[in-house]
């Protein structure tokens, strides 16, 4: 059970005065601050709580298509030129962005044994 569930189900019994633990005592429990217990309180009142983040097990937005990954690449392998050079010609993205895209396709030597 995590943190979050526990504070609920304190709550809970709380409510169903099942216990009589304050909000701070519950608080001191979960390490959670009064008002966000408040707050808890209050979307269990309306049903709109809800135990997972939004955004698990999305993609972030940010992230390099795979398109361009493998075009990315099959650039790279067509090239003659160092990292460096090949990430000034290919200037859409950063250097950090086209190093690991070209680790994870291995095509990268470990030079640091």
């Amino acid at each position: 059970m995590n943190r979050k569930e526990q504070a609920i189900n304190l709550i809970k019994k709380v409510e169903k005065e099942e216990s009589y633990m304050t909000y701070k005592e519950i608080a001191r429990i979960t390490g959670y601050h009064e008002k966000y217990l408040l707050k808890l309180k209050k979307d269990l009142d309306h049903g709109t709580i809800n135990l997972v983040h939004g955004n698990k097990n999305r993609k972030p937005v940010n992230t390099i298509k795979d398109e361009e990954k493998e075009y990315i690449i099959s650039l790279y392998k067509r090239s003659n030129t160092s990292i460096r050079k090949f990430c000034k010609f290919y200037a859409k993205r950063s250097y950090s962005c086209i190093y690991n895209v070209l680790k994870e396709a291995g095509l990268l030597e470990n030079n640091m044994k």
